[in-house]
């Protein structure tokens, strides 16, 4: 039986960027359902804030993201020169700091989200987090133009960080639009799309339409 387990909530991108870093490690895992956005669950989280993921490994516990996604590469041994590693971490930080918000929280959660579970959407929150987004877009698109990472092959924690939130926000029609008009980002998410790390985890992130 494995020594690994992952705690997260179905619906969280960042619970599915774990779930592509481990898969990508090759790692066999445990799931416990967590929702973050209930108090009681919350409240009995093994994140000292109440947030998703967490890994268990053994009788160590990993939270944040970016450090469970570090985890994976180092245990499927991933090397890259310094200006890789250097990027990948450029892309969790970017999407971290200043991409989460508009891209998932903004439009695809009043875009899409909301409206699946029959719950009230903001259109100005939705104009707004597109605004936000077009830097982030640009940011990103820089990135995956110079060709270090955001290629579409060789995996890396970059790609498991950034292509949650990609889809999620996709899938509002103006967040595609969006998305079209950078090309080079456009080229890399579709290179993913027929992937098994991206198609197993797509399964059951997002909410059926109500």
């Amino acid at each position: 039986m494995s020594d690994l387990c992952l705690i997260g909530y179905r619906y969280s991108v960042y619970t599915r960027a774990a779930r592509m870093g481990l898969h990508l490690a090759g790692c066999e895992y445990a799931y416990e359902e967590c929702d973050p956005f209930n108090p009681e669950m919350a409240s009995n989280a093994a994140h000292p804030m109440g947030r998703v993921p967490v890994l268990r490994v053994g009788n160590d516990t990993l939270y944040e993201t970016a450090a469970i996604l570090a985890w994976c590469d180092a245990t499927r041994g991933w090397q890259a020169p310094p200006i890789v590693q250097a990027r990948a971490a450029q892309v969790g930080s970017i999407v971290d700091a200043y991409g989460y918000w508009p891209l998932v929280r903004q439009v695809y959660s009043h875009g899409w989200f909301r409206p699946s579970m029959g719950a009230p959407s903001d259109p100005e929150e939705l104009a707004s987090g597109l605004e936000a987004s077009a830097c982030v877009l640009n940011m990103l698109e820089d990135i995956a133009q110079a060709g270090e990472v955001l290629t579409g092959a060789d995996l890396t924690r970059a790609d498991c960080h950034l292509c949650p939130m990609i889809d999620a926000f996709q899938r509002v029609p103006e967040g595609a639009a969006a998305l079209a008009k950078r090309h080079a980002l456009a080229a890399w998410f579709d290179a993913l799309k027929p992937t098994q790390v991206f198609i197993e985890t797509a399964q059951g992130a997002f909410p059926e339409a109500a």
